[in-house]
């Protein structure tokens, strides 16, 4: 029985450490052949950009976003801003036509289907070499589309994903874990920039060739997520790129980050369900070694950590060092169900918001594998609504 419990921990542990610490060194080292390249210069002519922006009821941010899109350091002849409307039931689509005569144009769906549905009637409307994908809750810095788009005059290069970065929205302790989170999220994709190819874009701000933003995805799956791997399938590569910042406000209320990230794990199995091709080692070879590790180890983790708990109390009752561990560990979980209850509060500490957001997070994943198995899905991709941060 200790044996099988001793394995048991191990296991859990083990998964734990390769997917938060060995494979982000693995990738440390992997990438130093890379160190000391040539970065790209400006091109003669700017590429022609087209930057879509789906909206549902947005009245109270829709401006601010505009404003925002219509101060980012590029040739404004060469850019375009499509509104994409989902049959919004307020004043947005009003706010939007005032914008006419800056350029912006406003292409309403009738009828409400969700995101995935008005990225792909806006299609046939985009008229870039380049489309650029955002949201209108998130603030890009005004000169981090260059960066961006500088990345396509290497011919290898089919995505060029933005930097998320967090900023406070209100309750500044409580999402603290989700800033730690973020920074550690954008730190891995400069590793497998180096590398290779990002396994996933940021679904606030990434850019993409056309022809491949052209290509059909079901409504119901991610497609930030499913762009990076069109990308590997067709031969690009799929990057990072530190200098494009965008700010992306902090959900304060835990009800609607746990149903965020359950949404969005939910249709990352499913794109990746979708697109298991890719994981093929001897076709995709690092490529499918990184997507694994990222991805599927990640949300394998929380099981990892019920696998470890099992192991840590079948050998309490003989071992002390495993009885310690044990309490350490419901310790943790009796701290991060507190913070999560109480995340609702500006003032939460330190030590209760990390395991809160840690906690949060992990029951996400769970949950979501578990939709995935029944074989639910969205009817709709409602937009996160989150508090725009002035001077963001």
């Amino acid at each position: 029985m200790v044996e099988l419990a001793a394995v048991l921990f191990g296991t859990g542990v083990g998964l734990f450490v390769y997917t938060y610490a060995l494979y982000p060194g693995l990738l440390k080292v992997l990438g130093l052949r890379k160190a000391g390249s040539t970065s790209l210069t400006d091109p003669d002519v700017w590429p022609t950009v087209s930057i879509s922006l789906p909206v549902y009821n947005e009245e109270h941010q829709i401006a601010e976003t505009l404003e925002s899109l219509l101060s980012l350091d590029y040739p404004k002849d060469r850019l375009q801003i499509l509104v994409v409307s989902d049959a919004s039931a307020d004043r947005t689509d009003e706010i939007v036509r005032a914008y006419a005569d800056r350029g912006v144009e406003l292409l309403r769906v009738p009828e409400r289907r969700g995101k995935g549905a008005a990225e792909i009637a806006a299609t046939p409307h985009l008229t870039g070499e380049i489309v650029v994908n955002t949201d209108a809750s998130v603030r890009i810095v005004p000169d981090a589309l260059k960066p961006l788009i500088r990345q396509f005059s290497d011919r290898e290069v089919g995505l060029a994903s933005g930097r998320d970065v967090s900023v406070a929205s209100g309750a500044e302790n409580a999402t603290e874990g989700e800033s730690r989170y973020v920074g550690y999220e954008m730190a891995i994709r400069d590793l497998e920039s180096r590398v290779g190819s990002i396994v996933g874009a940021s679904g606030c701000f990434y850019a993409i060739r056309h022809h491949l933003h052209r290509v059909p995805l079901p409504i119901s799956l991610s497609r930030d997520f499913a762009a990076a791997l069109h990308c590997r399938e067709r031969g690009y590569r799929a990057v990072s790129v530190p200098e494009a910042i965008c700010y992306v406000p902090r959900v304060t209320s835990p009800g609607r980050e746990y149903r965020r990230k359950v949404r969005t794990i939910t249709r990352g199995l499913q794109t990746l369900l979708h697109k298991r091709r890719l994981m093929n080692p001897f076709r995709y070879g690092l490529f499918s070694w990184m997507l694994f590790s990222h991805k599927v180890c990640r949300w394998l983790v929380p099981w990892a950590g019920v696998t470890a708990l099992v192991g840590l109390a079948l050998m309490a009752p003989s071992i002390s060092w495993a009885r310690v561990v044990l309490l350490l560990a419901v310790a943790g979980l009796l701290l991060g169900s507190v913070g999560w209850l109480a995340s609702n509060r500006r003032d939460l500490p330190w030590f209760l918001a990390l395991p809160a957001f840690g906690l949060l997070g992990n029951v996400a994943a769970m949950h979501a594998l578990l939709r995935v198995i029944r074989g639910d899905a969205d009817a709709l991709w409602d937009p996160t609504r989150r508090v725009s941060t002035p001077g963001k």
